[in-house]
Parts: C-alpha cells; structure tokens; sequence
C-alpha cells in the first residue's frame, strides 16, 4: 500500500495559441513546476509512478454527450483561426490541436488512480492533469474545463466497483459547477464544495453557486458543505484547486501551502484513507507547487507542517457556515440540533454587499511580495530517524506492531530517572522505574526531532504519576504550549500552574465542566454521534486554537475508548502538533490497542467507528455547556461542527 501519482508528460503538449490575457495562466509550466517539485523534494520517488493512458470515448460518454465529445475530437484538424472561434463559443476556453488527446490523458489519469485505490493496488494518489475539469458540463467545456474528469471517476467507481457513497470534495477557489449540475439529483454523490462566491461577484457569476443550493429530487441535501461524519463515503474524490493559495493571480486569497496538508489530513479520517485527488486550478507556480508537495507529503503519511498566525475565523467565513447551516437543515437532523447560532442578525453583512477583494487591498501586494522568502521557511521537514516508537513497561511482552515500529530499549540515564521518580516515590517501583527510564528516553527523542511520536506503556498504579512527569519534563525542556487530551479516571495534576502552557482537556466523568480556559472536563459521549461531536466541536476546534508544541493523550483507568475511537482521536491530534504526539496507555489496554494505535501514528487512516447512534440530547446540553463558556477565549469553537443528529437526510 502507498501513493500514487499519476502523469503522462503529453498532458504539457496544449498551450494558448493566440492574446487571451484570461487563459494564458492555463500554461504547461503548471504540471512541470508541480512535478519539478516532487521530484526535488523526493516525494516522487516514494510514489508509485502510474503513466497516465487516453480514456475511452465509451468513458467519456458516462458524462458527456456525442456531440460535445465529436466536437472536442474534430479540433484535432482545426488550424489556429477555427480554433479560436471554437473557443469564443464557451466561457474562458482555449483550445489546441493537442486538446482531445490531453483532456483524454486527463480523464485516464483519474480513472487509473481510482482503479489503483480501490483495488488495493495502492491506498491513495493524486492525478496531475491539464486540462482541469470541475466545470465541464454535459455539453459544454467552461473555465479551462473540457471533460469533467472527477464526475467521470466518480461515475466509473460506481459502475466498475458497485460504490454507493462518494464524497467529493472540492476546495477550488471557483465553484465546481459542471460537478453540480451532473450530480445534482443524485443521493449517492455527496458534492462538498468551498469556494469564492461574493454575493455572485465572484467568477462563475451563478445563483446555484450559493448555500441555497441543495440539488434536486431525490439528490436534496446532498449538493452542500456539510460536516463529513454523517454520509461515512466509501471513496473520498478531491477537485484539487490550489488557486487559493498566498499569490495566485485568479483566487487573490492568502492560504498558504501547509493548509492544504491539513485540509488532506481531515479527509484522510474518510472512506477508510481511500482519497483520489484530481489537481483542478492553481496558477501561480512556485505556490502551487508547494501547495502540491505539501498535499502528496501528507498522502504519504507524513505529519502536517504547523500551522502558523492565530486561529481565530473570520466574519464573512462565520456568515457562509451560518448560510449554509440554515439551507440544509431542512434536509438533515444534525443541522436542526445546532449547538448556537454562529452570527445573530445584528452581526451579519447587508444582503448584496460585498467583501472587498483581496486585489483591492494594499495586503495582498505585501503578501505576493512576501511569497519567496515564506517559500523557503515553509521547506517540507525531514523524517526523523524514527517515525514512531513504542515503549514498553514490561520488558519482552509480545505486541504485534505494524512495520516500521521501533521498540524503544533505551533508557535514560539512572540518575535522571530516579531524580523525576522521587516525587512519586510511592508509585514508581521496580519494573514501573524501568518503564519510566524507556518512556523518558522516548520523550527525549521527540522533543529533540529523533522520534515523530510513540506510545508509552505503563502500570495500571502509575499511569498518573508518568503523566505528571510527562507534563514537567516537556515544560522544562523547551515546550510552550502542550496539549493533554487525557481520559478515564486521571485528574489534572494539583501543581500544574494556569499559566496558559498546559490544555488539559479531560473526556470523563458525568458532567461538562470549566475550571478555567486551561483546564475543561467532559463526560465520554456513549452514541457515535456523541462521540464525533466531542472531537470535531470540542477537541479539534480547542486543539487548533491551541496550536500545541506536542500533544500528550492519556488513557487512564476505566477511559472506556474502543479501539476505533481511540484510533480516530489519535488521528486527528497528529494534526495541531506537527505529528508530535505521545500516547500514554495503560498496560491493560495495550495488547488490544498497540497495533491499531500505531497504524494511526504512521498514517494510517483509522477504523470505522461502526453503526451510527445519535447523539443524546444529554450529550448535545454539554457540549452546547462548554461552547457557551469557552467560546469567547476560544474562537474555533464559533465554526465548529454542530452534535450529528442523523446518519440520513431527512425523508
């Protein structure tokens, strides 16, 4: 199992033939700086290289009528001036003797790559093509576009492979319109799309590009931005567009590329990890290749580069979330049972108004200009010797880890470890003095960048008393902000100053409480819905606002974690830390958890959490609780997630 990338070097073959100042940033230079790129960075070379091969006419015909597909085919013998008033005809469009064979090129690519995945071949890819394809129609080449290359993998895998939920996803700054209109009645389609609007400002200029979009017949409620928990896909599709990225001519926005690796990660929580990305737009060359190789690096299983600036959501993005939520809660539950409204009407922008461009603002020449130097800061990190580490309590006992796991037999020096055990005296004792030496040593090697994350086996008895020495060696050897996600029957340590260094976040007992902004308790959801509500609006919100040097997660006694929710809490506090991340485990656990644990901590995409159970409406009341207090310091908690309600839109 592995990454694919899929190519052919002919897609590089069509260029703009004649002065179009609107397409000629559709250029061949995309592909090969994308390319140039991986191969410098050497994530090429951990790739499984697929040679891209034409689709069929047959393939295309799954999308695209005859006609159309007659038309793009007989500008293999057009000269330069037919060419030109062919592309007049369609909006933003230039076509080129080499057209039918790259945007064919373009369409097998994602054919190939969602072959690969979903027969095992490889685990996920991504397709590098040209022509881009999200607003191709059925009739109609549009925005670049010829053939519509992510709806016609996804009519493929539900043909070829019987799929009945795929999710697309697709992060373009332009809205994907061709995608919508093809799936727009059609429930076994989830499109989820995030884009430029502007009050219909924005290219394309469309009304059905707004929230009120649902789809159609049977296919409402299933064109929208919805929390991913509740369709459970069983193959992710990603219209890859990085033209949102800091100094790109068409999107004018400022992500910069490590976004894009956290964005791949949440979705890698999906479907199993079976993602299929399709690259779409992305114009300015040096961003877009680095926004490519931070997306592949993280397909690969390589943690996600921090994200920097501070993590607070803007108020035009709380008015999209609030937009949305209000034209889909007719057609699912979850959305009904809203955990607060995001803006009260006093707080939302005049209907019609809208935001000044990016272009317009004197910010974003100072973010172009500031382009190459963040370039070079943003260099991908090295692999540490050691990806991930398991250290044992008990010398010898047989757990079946994953490959690539290390066993960690060394142990800090004597001296060290009997001067941090004397606090606890009581606790450590003979072979728990041993495991601590192993698990201090362990420590030491990701605070250093030796190791990326471990597990620390220990004692039923000395599980807190570990934990509290844990948290002191971190803070005193260089770490500013640590997060502790602890679970079960552990209390946060007596000693532990509320100075804004320590989360601790503790998923346990029966009510929600806050001590303070540092220091939150919460009862363990028993539903599923319960459950992801916990992580997506309370953890990861509070986790990312934190924006922690290391993230300590601790199963203490009695924590009550199934395997599959231990594994998908893993997953995502990889995430806020830059993969830096040590999980505490008692020695009862282990043999259950160790190989699931580790999966996750290499990259691995967790198990499915089961059936699907709403969340109580006890539940929903303490997580509603804890936002009302913790919102004003926490301002990640305004868009998080709202409680799932349903597994099902409303009939």
């Amino acid at each position: 199992m592995g990454t694919a990338l899929v190519y052919h070097e002919d897609m590089t073959a069509t260029r703009l033939l004649w002065d179009d100042p609107e397409c000629e940033i559709e250029c061949p230079e995309r592909l090969t700086a994308a390319l140039d790129g991986l191969r410098q960075r050497g994530l090429q070379q951990r790739c499984l290289c697929l040679t891209a091969c034409e689709a069929s006419e047959e393939e295309l015909g799954m999308v695209h009528s005859p006609e159309y597909v007659a038309l793009v085919r007989r500008t293999q013998t057009l000269d330069k001036e037919e060419l030109q008033a062919l592309s007049k005809q369609f909006d933003a469009v230039y076509f080129h003797p080499n057209t039918f064979h790259c945007a064919r090129l373009a369409v097998g690519a994602a054919l190939q790559l969602v072959d690969a995945v979903l027969t095992g071949a490889v685990h996920n890819g991504l397709a590098l093509v040209r022509p881009p394809g999200h607003h191709s129609q059925k009739e109609a080449a549009n925005g670049f576009c010829v053939f519509n290359n992510v709806a016609i993998a996804a009519k493929h895998a539900k043909q070829k492979y019987g799929l009945q939920r795929i999710l697309i996803v697709d992060w373009d700054i332009h809205h994907g319109q061709g995608i919508q209109y093809i799936f727009d009645d059609d429930p076994s389609v989830l499109y989820f799309s995030w884009h430029r609007y502007e009050h219909g400002r924005f290219w394309p200029f469309l009304q059905e590009s707004d929230a009120h979009a649902v789809g159609q017949g049977q296919g409402q409620g299933f064109t929208v931005n919805l929390p991913w928990n509740q369709f459970d896909p069983e193959l992710v599709l990603v219209s890859a567009g990085f033209d949102s990225a800091i100094g790109d001519p068409e999107g004018r926005m400022r992500a910069t590329p490590e976004c894009f690796a956290h964005l791949t990660q949440l979705m890698q929580v999906l479907a199993g990890g079976r993602i299929c990305a399709v690259l779409e737009g992305g114009y300015h060359l040096e961003s877009l290749a680095q926004s490519v190789c931070m997306m592949v690096q993280t397909l690969l299983g390589d943690p996600t580069p921090p994200l920097l600036g501070l993590m607070v959501p803007c108020q035009s993005a709380l008015e999209s979330i609030q937009s949305v939520q209000t034209a889909q809660a007719p057609h699912w539950t979850s959305l009904q049972q809203n955990v607060a409204p995001v803006l009260g009407p006093s707080t939302r922008f005049p209907e019609g108004r809208s935001l000044p461009l990016l272009a317009e603002n004197p910010t974003y020449e100072a973010a172009e200009a500031a382009l190459s130097p963040l370039q070079g800061e943003l260099c991908l990190r090295p692999t540490p010797p050691i990806c991930t580490a398991v250290a044992l309590a008990v010398p010898g006992a047989a757990l079946a880890l994953p490959p690539g796991v290390l066993l960690q037999e060394e142990s800090a020096l004597r001296e060290e470890t009997e001067a941090w055990a004397r606090l606890h005296k009581s606790l450590f004792q003979d072979e728990s003095l041993v495991a601590l030496g192993k698990i201090l040593c362990l420590l030491g090697g990701i605070l250093d960048g030796q190791v990326r994350n471990g597990i620390a086996v220990t004692a039923a008895l000395a599980t807190a008393a570990t934990v509290e020495v844990i948290i002191q060696r971190c803070l005193s050897h260089g770490a500013q902000r640590l997060l502790c996600v602890a679970l079960g029957q552990l209390d946060r340590p007596l000693d532990l100053a509320d100075d804004g260094r320590v989360l601790w976040l503790n998923i346990r007992g029966k009510e929600a409480a806050v001590e303070s902004m540092f220091h939150i308790s919460t009862p363990l959801p028993q539903t599923t819905g319960g459950f992801l509500s916990c992580i997506l609006g309370l953890v990861l919100p509070l986790a990312y606002g934190f924006q922690p040097d290391v993230v300590l997660m601790a199963l203490g006694p009695a924590h009550g974690l199934q395997n599959a929710q231990a594994a998908l809490l893993a997953s995502v506090l990889r995430g806020p830390a830059g993969g830096r991340i040590l999980a505490v485990v008692e020695e009862e656990s282990i043999l259950q958890l160790a190989r699931t644990l580790a999966q996750v901590l290499l990259g691995e995409a967790p198990p499915s959490l089961g059936p699907f159970l709403m969340a109580s409406p006890e539940e929903i009341r303490a997580l509603r609780l804890l936002k009302a207090q913790l919102e004003p310091r926490w301002k990640l908690l305004q868009a998080a997630a709202p409680p799932p309600g349903s597994c099902s839109p409303i009939a």
